[in-house]
């Protein structure tokens, strides 16, 4: 069967970066609404980005140690398809919304995911980060990549450090369902750079290709 590694693009602001993401085709288009982020957008204007991304992609509300009644706010006004939450949120927090959920693990400081990959039953994949600890993601920060766990089944997104020059090398190293990326493509935060989003999504289809031919 052919690869493919979902694509992500996160921390989308402007309303030409979104366009030419759902021109690119990508899996998921990630809008940031935790409130330590200069990504951080007024559910206003997420609600219009919403609006221009088919049902075809995944749209994805960044969330870290929100008020529920905030997040229940943004879910009125934005619909997202999938909640990725960054805090100290549990299980029964993140499930509790009705929608499917991507919890972030912290790889920066260089411990072992799996026990806390174990304290969420019910995500529905994880993101894991080069930030550390207790830290926002969307740092731009790698980590070694050798260190994705392989988990039979679970949807692992390698986030942290991927531009369009080593995405390649992440895919071929860690093999992660997908990969997701923000600051690796922008000119400044929440400032996509164009060439550098058609670069990433080039590289990335080009790494499954690859693997293909390397198969079959």
């Amino acid at each position: 069967m052919t690869q493919h590694t979902r694509i992500k693009l996160c921390g989308m602001t402007r309303s030409e970066d979104v366009q030419l993401a759902v021109q690119l085709r990508v899996d998921c288009i990630g809008l940031i609404f935790a409130a330590r982020s200069p990504r951080r957008l007024p559910l206003a204007e997420a609600a219009q980005l919403r609006r221009q991304v088919p049902a075809t992609i995944k749209v994805v509300a960044l969330l870290m140690d929100t008020p529920a009644t905030d997040i229940v706010q943004m879910l009125d006004a934005v619909q997202p398809d999938v909640l990725q939450f960054h805090g100290s949120e549990d299980d029964a927090c993140c499930a509790g919304f009705g929608l499917p959920f991507f919890k972030a693990i912290a790889m920066g400081d260089g411990t072992d995911p799996l026990p806390m990959l174990a304290r969420f039953p019910s995500a529905a994949g994880f993101v894991l980060d080069g930030h550390g600890a207790g830290e926002a993601g969307g740092s731009g920060r790698r980590f070694d990549w050798t260190r994705l766990p392989a988990v039979a089944g679970t949807p692992l997104l390698l986030a942290g450090g991927l531009r369009p020059d080593n995405v390649a090398d992440a895919i071929a190293i860690a093999h992660p369902w997908g990969v997701d990326v923000s600051s690796g493509i922008e000119q400044a935060p929440g400032v996509k750079d164009a060439d550098a989003m058609r670069r990433f999504v080039a590289a990335v289809r080009a790494a499954d290709a690859a693997a293909a031919a390397a198969i079959g």
